[in-house]
C-alpha cells in the first residue's frame, strides 16, 4: 500500500506493479480537483481517456461524470449450476453452447421482432429528459439482453471442486453513454480541467437519478442474459442453476455513502464495492483465473477493491503485439469461436495484468472465497 504526499487530497494506492506516468498524472489531477476528499487507487489501475480505471474518488458535493464513465452500472453476475464442469469438456457440448449463445445473446442489438421487454420496475418514463426516454425506448430496448463488445463476456467456469459456474460481464450499453453525454453537456468546468455537476442543483440531482436508472438497466440486462443461458443449459443438458448462489456487483457508479464520519459521494470507475462481508466478483482475462471474494471493509480504500485484472496494454498496443496465433496459444484448452480470432486480438490474455498479482496486492481489501478457471468464453465482435 502506498500513501501519497500532502499536496492534494489524501490518497492510498494498492499496486501490483509501479504506476506509469500517464496514470500518475491523471490521478494527480483528480487529487487537486475541487471538492475531492479522498482518492483510492486499485491494483488494476490504468488510463482510459482522460481518467483512470481502477480508482475510487470521494467528494462532498460535486459529481464528476468522468469518474464514473459512460458504461454506468457495468458489472458482474455469477451463478452456479447443479452440474459438474465435465459437461463442457466434450468439444461437441462446448460447441453446442457457443452456437446457442451466438443465437440467443446478440453482441450489439436484437432484431425488433425479437426484442425483450424491460422488467415492469424499469420504466423509461422515469428518466429526466425526453431525449433519454426516447433513446431508452428505441436503442435501449433493442440492446436490452445484449452483451456488448470489448472486454464484455459470458464465461462458463469450473470451481475448485469441479462445479460448473456462469460469469457475465456487461453494462448499460448505449443508455449509460447517453446519460453521461447528456449531463456532461450541462456540467461546469472546474479546477484541474475536470468537468463537474453540483449535487445540490437540479442538474446534479437529475444526473444522480439517471445514473441510478442506468445502473438498474445494466443489472436487468445481465439478468436477462442469465435467463437466456439458463434456458440454453436446461435445453442442452437438463441442468438448472442452484438457488442462492447468485453474486451480483457493479463497478461504474457514484453512490452516497459515509466515510470517516461524514457524508460523501463515492465515484467508482473500475472499482468494486468491498464493504465488510459484501460478496463480489473479480474476473481475470478470458484465459486466466477469476475469483469470488468477500470484502474486508478497509476504510482507506473507500470500501473498494479492484474490478478485474486491468489492462497492461491499450487495445491499439495489444493489436500490434499479439497476433491470432498468440491469441490461440494463450487460450489453449479454453473453448471460444476461432472465427473471432482477429477481432479478439486486443482482448488477448496477455493484454492484461497478471490477475494473481492483482489479488496479492489487495489481500487486505478482499478475502478470496472461490477460485474459478475458464472452460468456455463467448464474446461479441
Amino acid at each position: 500500500m502506498i500513501e501519497a504526499d500532502e499536496t492534494g487530497a489524501p490518497m492510498r494506492a494498492w499496486l501490483a506493479m509501479p504506476m506509469e506516468t500517464q496514470p500518475k498524472q491523471a490521478i494527480e489531477r483528480v487529487r487537486r480537483a475541487d471538492d475531492v476528499m479522498r482518492v483510492a487507487v486499485m491494483p488494476d489501475v490504468h488510463v482510459a481517456g482522460n481518467f483512470c480505471v481502477g480508482v475510487a474518488v470521494a467528494t462532498r458535493r460535486l459529481i464528476y461524470p468522468a469518474a464514473v464513465g459512460g458504461d454506468i452500472g457495468c458489472g458482474m453476475l455469477a451463478m452456479a449450476f447443479d452440474a459438474s464442469a465435465d459437461a463442457l469438456r466434450d468439444p461437441g457440448n462446448a460447441g453446442a453452447v457457443l452456437r446457442s449463445l451466438g443465437q440467443r445473446i446478440p453482441a450489439q442489438r436484437r432484431h425488433r421482432s425479437r426484442a425483450l421487454q424491460f422488467p415492469a420496475a424499469l420504466k423509461s418514463s422515469e428518466l429526466s429528459h425526453t431525449s433519454l426516454r426516447s433513446l431508452a425506448d428505441d436503442e435501449g430496448q433493442l440492446q436490452f439482453g445484449t452483451l456488448g463488445g470489448g472486454n464484455h463476456f459470458v464465461e462458463m467456469q469450473a470451481d475448485e471442486v469441479g462445479r460448473l459456474w456462469l460469469m457475465i460481464h456487461s453494462g448499460s450499453r448505449a443508455v449509460g453513454q447517453a446519460v453521461k453525454d447528456h449531463h456532461m453537456a450541462r456540467a461546469t468546468i472546474r479546477s484541474s480541467g475536470m468537468v463537474a455537476l453540483d449535487s445540490d442543483t437540479p442538474h446534479g440531482q437529475a444526473y444522480l437519478h439517471d445514473q441510478e436508472w442506468a445502473r438498474r438497466f445494466a443489472h436487468a440486462n445481465r439478468e436477462a442474459m442469465a435467463g437466456e443461458i439458463i434456458s440454453i443449459m436446461k435445453s442442452l443438458f437438463q441442468i438448472d442453476p442452484i438457488d442462492g448462489t447468485t453474486i451480483v456487483c457493479d463497478h461504474n457508479h457514484v453512490c452516497r455513502e459515509e466515510h470517516y464520519g461524514e457524508p460523501a459521494l463515492v465515484h467508482r470507475k473500475g472499482a468494486m464495492p468491498a464493504k465488510l462481508g459484501l460478496f463480489g466478483v473479480v474476473p481475470g482475462s478470458m484465459g486466466t483465473l477469476s475469483y469470488h471474494v468477500e470484502g474486508r471493509g478497509r476504510p482507506e480504500s473507500l470500501l473498494s477493491s479492484a474490478h478485474g485484472a486491468g489492462r497492461l496494454f491499450s487495445r491499439h498496443a495489444a493489436r500490434e503485439r499479439f497476433g491470432r496465433a498468440d491469441l490461440r496459444r494463450q487460450m489453449q484448452g479454453i473453448r471460444f469461436d476461432p472465427r473471432l480470432s482477429e477481432a479478439l486480438r486486443e482482448e488477448s490474455p496477455g493484454a492484461y495484468k497478471d490477475v494473481e498479482s492483482v489479488m496479492r496486492a489487495q489481500h487486505d481489501l478482499v478475502k478470496v472465497v472461490r477460485t474459478l478457471r475458464p472452460l468456455l468464453v463467448y464474446k461479441g465482435r
